[in-house]
């Protein structure tokens, strides 16, 4: 199944300066899977060391914020679109 990423700035340096990626995958961690393979580097900037989403990043599935989903195992469906968006903080 094809899902639709939108790539933050920052990261458009991993993926040729695209703003979108299609990618596969049955849920969230299989499409960061997936993103890695065709953009090698990518995964790091979005999970830990044990491979856990970071805390900073934020993944929205058709603008549901997958923390109040199933995380990273969010099913995904054909044609979904997923957003990685990193938190912003300031003072």
């Amino acid at each position: 199944m094809s899902v639709k990423v939108l790539i933050p700035t920052p990261l458009q340096k991993l993926t040729n300066d695209q703003a979108t990626v299609e990618c596969n995958g049955a849920n969230v961690a299989e499409l960061l899977e997936s993103l890695e393979q065709n953009c090698p580097g990518i995964k790091a900037r979005l999970c830990d060391e044990a491979g856990n989403l970071r805390r900073f990043v934020n993944f929205y599935v058709n603008s549901e914020d997958i923390r109040f989903l199933d995380g990273a195992n969010t099913p995904l469906n054909d044609g979904d679109e997923v957003s990685i968006v990193p938190a912003i903080a300031g003072g």
